[in-house]
């Protein structure tokens, strides 16, 4: 069973059940679930974790602040401080909301895992605006790639790696960072056709928002 089986498996309060004691009450439809992909230095395959994020809305603490709801996914140096920027830049871009209260975030993934590195900065930031806006992140397309303060995609490595781990999952279409398509270090060509995925470049925030979501930001 994949990670995505498994989440589509889970309904009502038992998706809810998946944050545990001490995290807002809400129905299922308030939880953003975000795919994220990550690379790991002992092989080629890549892993798939989800973001499952969901925004209390209270009045306090003001301004807003991110709540890990479990330590089985553990985020640490680059990625935090790029789960930060993430955060920032969909508070910038959500200007007519009230930023308070906490965004709970809980990860999913087969086994404890140890998270650094920016390349989840993109996805994040797609995840906070989508929390804050009221929209769904629609699966079946994940995203890599850096955010850079004027919202562009920055380049990340690793890429065959990622896109092996969503397909994997399930996944046909996997966006990256515009340019990245003919880094000379990977076929993704090949890749993508053996593998029966579409890739994706996109430039900005904006451009993945809208291809994850149906929506503009």
């Amino acid at each position: 069973m994949t990670i995505r089986t498994f989440l589509r498996g889970l309904a009502g309060t038992a998706l809810i059940g998946l944050f545990g004691s001490g995290t807002p009450a809400a129905s299922a439809d308030s939880i953003v679930e975000l795919p994220v992909l990550v690379a790991i230095a002992a092989n080629d395959r890549g892993a798939f974790e989800v973001m499952l994020m969901q925004w209390d809305q209270k009045s306090s603490p003001d301004p807003l602040v991110i709540k890990w709801a479990n330590a089985r996914i553990k985020f640490v140096g680059a990625y935090l401080d790029a789960v930060n920027q993430a955060l920032r830049y969909a508070m910038v871009r959500t200007p007519s909301i009230s930023h308070t209260g906490s965004i709970w975030i809980k990860g999913a993934a087969y086994a404890p895992t140890s998270t650094d590195g920016p390349s989840a900065g993109a996805a994040m930031a797609v995840g906070f605006l989508a929390v804050l806006k009221g929209d769904t992140v629609q699966r079946g397309i994940a995203l890599t790639g850096t955010i850079e303060p004027d919202g562009r995609i920055g380049a990340v490595g690793a890429i065959p790696d990622k896109i092996r781990a969503a397909a994997r999952e399930g996944y046909r279409t996997i966006l990256i960072p515009q340019g990245q398509s003919s880094d000379p270090r990977w076929n993704l060509a090949g890749l993508a056709m053996n593998l029966n995925v579409s890739v994706k470049e996109v430039a900005t925030i904006d451009d993945a928002y809208e291809l994850m979501t149906g929506r503009r930001p």
